[in-house]
């Protein structure tokens, strides 16, 4: 295996170039990917990270400049990032963003079907739900088996 190549999983070759030639571009977007200002609606997207990762993994030809990330704040607008239908929930994780809006979409949903949704254990999710009870942002109504989620923050 040549040491500018790389397999990441069966399928997937990559070149070292896409990183040496776009490392500020990376850099910038994984800062975009985590990057909140909710009192200026500034909210976090992967969606330049997304494009750099098809340009690494799929052959994609994404134009991968840093002033596309840009967040051109008037201080007018709310909405000043690519993604603004995230919850204004102030120190949440992507995780309790996550299964806010699974709750929202389906207030009778089982643990079980959420921790599948999103891709975690059940373990998980439980542990989770339990400190967004405690934290005051969710709560369970009419008990364990018949009941519904309700969800504070939206």
């Amino acid at each position: 295996m040549d040491s500018a190549v790389g397999k990441i999983t069966p399928g997937f070759n990559f070149s070292n170039e896409t990183f040496a030639e776009n490392s500020w571009y990376f850099r910038n977007a994984l800062v975009r990917a985590n990057y909140n200002d909710l009192q200026n609606g500034i909210h976090a997207t992967t969606e330049f990270l997304e494009l750099f990762f098809e340009n690494l993994l799929m052959d994609a030809e994404h134009e991968l400049k840093n002033r596309y990330m840009h967040i051109e704040y008037d201080g007018k607008s709310a909405d000043q990032s690519a993604n603004v239908n995230i919850s204004k929930c102030k120190n949440c994780t992507l995780e309790e963003l996550a299964i806010m809006k699974e709750l929202i979409r389906n207030p009778s949903i089982t643990q079980k079907e959420l921790a599948r949704i999103i891709g975690k254990s059940e373990r998980t999710i439980k542990t989770r739900t339990i400190e967004m009870q405690e934290k005051g942002l969710i709560a369970r109504e009419n008990g364990k088996r018949n009941g519904r989620w309700k969800v504070f923050i939206e």
